[in-house]
């Protein structure tokens, strides 16, 4: 049985995953400073995107996103595994993407996000994100 700390955990893990999709998806990039650790690494060249670390991964979201009229994710099966201030998750995502405004065509993705955190003064912040491709379709 999942003790009141262990269900307070996955709740505030969760919710920062959201958080996250939630920047992307508002455009709000300057949020996901609340989501990550400063030095975190991200890995998203599995569907064609960059590899480094937080910073420079947020420059590069906020450089090629505006690219994309409309995208959105939408998260579930939230694996998330605690070990004392240490935590990492799996967690599938779908995430059309509107390839231009000129024409409808959409990209549907599907992926697994693999993450690690940690425990701050702050709360949880995410330190590695790194994204496994499971579909990949234009239509």
């Amino acid at each position: 049985m999942l003790s009141l700390a262990e269900i307070s955990d996955r709740l505030e893990i969760q919710q920062l995953l959201v958080d996250y999709s939630t920047a992307i998806d508002n455009r709000r990039f300057d949020d996901l400073d609340r989501v990550f650790t400063p030095d975190a690494h991200i890995d998203y060249t599995e569907l064609g995107g960059i590899a480094g670390t937080y910073p420079d991964v947020k420059a590069w979201l906020a450089e090629v996103l505006p690219n994309f009229p409309a995208y959105f994710h939408m998260l579930g099966n939230f694996d998330i595994r605690i070990d004392g201030d240490a935590a990492s998750s799996r967690t599938i995502l779908f995430n059309p993407m509107k390839l231009s405004a000129d024409n409808d065509q959409i990209m549907f993705c599907g992926l697994w996000y693999d993450d690690e955190f940690i425990r701050t003064a702050d709360g949880w912040r995410m330190t590695r994100r790194v994204e496994t491709k499971c579909i990949q379709k234009f239509v």
